[in-house]
């Protein structure tokens, strides 16, 4: 099915909505130069500068051409979601500087970070992202196991420090990562449905990639908890150093002691995993 949609012009971008919308407000944060318009959350990013200054500045309230549903409901998530970057201020996630609401929607405004994305899935939809020399996740997959191991840390850190707070990672995937492949740098960069503890599954199907869900994320009325994100932070290191889904021991890198570790860590049955991201860290040798 074809949609219909509306081109805009804006400074150094063009850009597609379902129907024309203002963003006269975007102005006095600087001059736009690039444009993330293919989110099915609703939202619509821009980078801007002014000044030698980078931003990063996500929107909700414009009809998005991959968003279904109606800008009333992005704008309520984007509110709810600003709290939690502020509560969970961290060294490896993007930095909020602050949120408001403008014109018909509401803005969330962070610091630049010069990283890419390591799910680029409108430059290079899958098997592109595995296979072009181009893409950002095949770039990765050819840094030195030392990097990526790293990389690796620095997502199992965050999510060590996320569940102290007591929240819990939902919709959780490589899309939440950049990567800046000239200083080696790693930042978690979208947490929109991260949750508080005790927290359910009121879904069925979370937000998230199957590729790194848990069976109770498919499950209503499941408790979603750390033995959740021991499952997700196990798919993330099959992602980064093994076979993404094929867990053989065959498509790994990283040693059979590690290797271990990320088994038992997307063990089906809950109960055979590690309790919480901390213990699974431990194992992990990540002090």
């Amino acid at each position: 099915m074809t949609i219909e949609a509306v081109t805009l012009s804006w400074d150094d971008v063009n850009f597609k909505l379902k129907e024309d919308h203002a963003f006269d407000w975007l102005r006095k944060l600087g001059r736009t130069f690039a444009v993330f318009d293919q989110q099915d959350s609703g939202n619509i990013s821009f980078g801007v500068e002014r000044d030698g200054e980078k931003l990063f500045v996500k929107y909700a309230g414009a009809r998005t051409l991959r968003y279904e549903g109606e800008p009333e409901a992005s704008i309520e998530r984007l509110k709810l979601a600003m709290p939690l970057y502020e509560s969970l201020r961290h060294p490896n996630l993007v930095n909020l500087v602050e949120h408001y609401e403008v014109g018909a929607g509401y803005v969330g405004v962070f610091e630049w970070f010069e990283g890419e994305t390591l799910h680029p899935f409108t430059a290079f939809p899958p098997p592109a992202k595995y296979t072009h020399p181009d893409s950002p996740f095949y770039r990765f997959r050819q840094l030195s196991l030392e990097l990526r191991l790293a990389a690796l840390d620095s997502i199992f850190t965050f999510h060590r420090f996320v569940e102290a707070r007591n929240y819990v990672a939902v919709d959780f995937y490589d899309g939440s990562i950049l990567y800046d492949f000239k200083t080696n740098a790693t930042r978690i960069c979208d947490i929109d449905c991260y949750e508080q503890k005790p927290f359910f599954n009121h879904m069925g199907r979370l937000w998230g990639s199957s590729r790194f869900m848990s069976p109770e994320e498919f499950v209503l009325g499941a408790a979603i908890d750390g033995r959740t994100n021991v499952f997700n932070m196990g798919a993330m290191a099959f992602c980064l150093v093994g076979g993404e889904r094929d867990r053989d021991y065959s498509s790994w890198e990283a040693g059979r002691d590690k290797y271990e570790v990320a088994l038992r860590a997307v063990e089906l049955v809950r109960d055979l995993r590690y309790a919480s991201v901390a213990e699974f860290c431990e194992a992990w040798g990540l002090g």
